[in-house]
């Protein structure tokens, strides 16, 4: 039973899927920390696999960038494959000193000037929301391993490339000060929705990969292989 989107017959997924956007950093979690792996699709070049982890089944498949890409993957996933719980696991771009390279950070809410939920679905909010019992667990999960999470709102922006404004306060200094947002990605907001609609549930742990506070930067290399708290985090809850 593929689809247009996925390769995958049904019962190839497990009930808990991780979701990187890049592929290959799907491909690395599945090679690094899963056994018995096998891939479950691979069309457009959107990488899922499943395996074991500590003897439980368990999935990670890539999103794509954005959230009408992860849109289509994570509703997929939950509609036609009976999926029950997807763990977004990203970068982001932090608006605070208080988020630092390579510090992870649980999301509570997604906020984001996106009409994605208003089209599918007519919610006509700019924030949508996490599983809670899902964020549990994630939480357990880290106080188990020893992993700080760093919690509060981020945002999910539909634009990479925004044109330089003379604002101020600055757009990202807005969405800090006045909503919350700790860091800055690009699909949480879809992913929360869709779960919303679905009646699934859904998460994002996010690695701290640049800062608009800061000057540093990591490279294309460690956002594929070096964000490993957030896969541990990921991985050792129980679902």
């Amino acid at each position: 039973m593929s689809t247009p989107h996925n390769a995958a017959e049904k019962g190839d997924f497990a009930k808990t899927v991780l979701m990187p956007g890049d592929p290959l950093r799907a491909k690395f979690i599945a090679d690094t920390f899963l056994q018995d792996v096998r891939q479950v699709t691979g069309v457009r070049g959107m990488l899922g696999f499943t395996g074991t982890y500590e003897g439980r089944p368990i999935s990670v498949m890539g999103s794509g960038m954005g959230m009408p890409s992860i849109g289509i993957y994570s509703y997929e996933l939950f509609k036609f494959y009976d999926v029950d719980n997807i763990i977004r696991i990203g970068s982001a771009g932090s608006y605070t000193d208080k988020a630092k390279l390579f510090d992870t950070v649980l999301a509570t809410g997604a906020v984001s000037e996106s009409s994605y939920a208003r089209v599918q679905s007519g919610y006509d909010k700019d924030i949508s929301f996490p599983s809670q019992s899902l964020n549990d667990k994630l939480r357990a999960s880290a106080a188990k391993q020893g992993i700080p999470l760093i919690e509060g709102n981020v945002h999910s922006s539909d634009v990479f490339y925004r044109q330089p404004s003379d604002a101020k306060p600055t757009y990202w200094e807005k969405l800090r000060d006045e909503r919350g947002c700790l860091c800055v990605e690009m699909e949480s907001y879809a992913l929360f929705a869709n779960a919303q609609v679905l009646g699934k549930n859904a998460a994002c742990l996010l690695t701290i990969s640049d800062s608009f506070v800061s000057p540093e930067i990591t490279t294309a290399e460690q956002r594929q292989k070096s964000f490993t708290d957030m896969m541990k985090v990921a991985l050792g809850a129980e679902y």
